[in-house]
């Protein structure tokens, strides 16, 4: 099946790269500082993951081309996982960056549940992300819309939506649509298919996550998560309301296969240890 694409606006001339500026964390010492706060689940807390979410949301389409390697399934679609974590050992890639005692990984892995949220709070929190990538679109394979910052994909560039839409927003969005939707800019990365490492692409992130918004096989197909191991890849299929996590080292390299059908919608939800990087919530224009 062809891919589903949407016809992108071109970028106005003078406009650039978003703001991406960190602003510092109100958050406790020794817990991971938040980038973004959403939800507060004790599970979050006890996992060392802290309550704070960055929220960057990601419309994944098009692209050829078939994966393999899959060894493993850590969860399917059609399962609810209440919690499942793996360990594995932890890389030097910490070593390199300051610690914070009582935050900093000493302890690696991966895991996936399905009960932070229910699928309705997941639609909900994708009707936002509809909304604003609506006003735009990549020409490649992923879109980033960022209420924090304002980062929206269009065409090649990013557009402060704040700026070129001025007072019309109060009309796409809604105060509660604030409310559910805190974020952090990052770059994007059109070839999402390649494997990379968090730490290292980030220097700031410790922990990482992907908060699902649709369901594979259902809305798209291909768009697994794949965790890189020689000889046995390990995959996690996406879910409307999954939350997959994740320490950010090389002890996770990963990567998404490609879409080749349909939109993926997933979160990226990270957490830093350094205050230094950590952000206010954005208000309501």
């Amino acid at each position: 099946m062809a891919p589903q694409r949407r016809a992108a606006t071109k970028a106005p001339e003078g406009n650039g790269a978003a703001e991406r500026r960190n602003r510092s964390s109100t958050k406790k010492d020794r817990a991971p500082r938040e980038v973004q706060r959403l939800w507060q689940r004790p599970w979050l807390r006890t996992a060392g993951l802290g309550a704070g979410f960055v929220l960057t949301a990601l419309l994944l389409w098009s692209s050829l081309g078939a994966d393999d390697g899959v060894a493993e399934v850590l969860a399917r679609r059609g399962e609810v996982v209440a919690g499942r974590f793996i360990e594995v050992p932890c890389s030097e890639d910490y070593d390199s960056h300051r610690r914070f005692e009582g935050c900093t990984p000493r302890k690696c892995g991966r895991g996936v549940t399905d009960v932070v949220i229910t699928r309705e709070e997941a639609e909900r929190i994708r009707s936002v992300a509809e909304k604003g990538l609506s006003l735009g679109g990549s020409d490649g394979g992923a879109s980033i819309l960022d209420l924090h910052s304002g980062a929206l994909s269009v065409g090649k560039h990013f557009v402060n939506l704040y700026r070129y839409f001025g007072d019309k927003i109060q009309n796409i969005f809604s105060e509660e649509d604030f409310r559910l939707y805190r974020t952090e800019a990052r770059t994007a990365h059109d070839e999402y298919w390649h494997a990379h490492v968090d730490k290292v692409t980030y220097g700031s992130f410790d922990y990482t996550s992907l908060l699902y918004l649709s369901n594979y096989l259902e809305d798209f197909g291909g768009g697994r998560f794949m965790f890189m191991e020689e000889g046995a890849n390990k995959t996690v299929e996406p879910r409307a309301g999954r939350v997959s996590f994740f320490t950010s080292g090389s002890e996770n390299l990963h990567r998404v296969e490609k879409v080749h059908w349909g939109t993926r919608y997933a979160i990226t939800i990270a957490f830093s240890c350094n205050p230094d990087h950590g952000i206010e919530d954005p208000a309501f224009p």
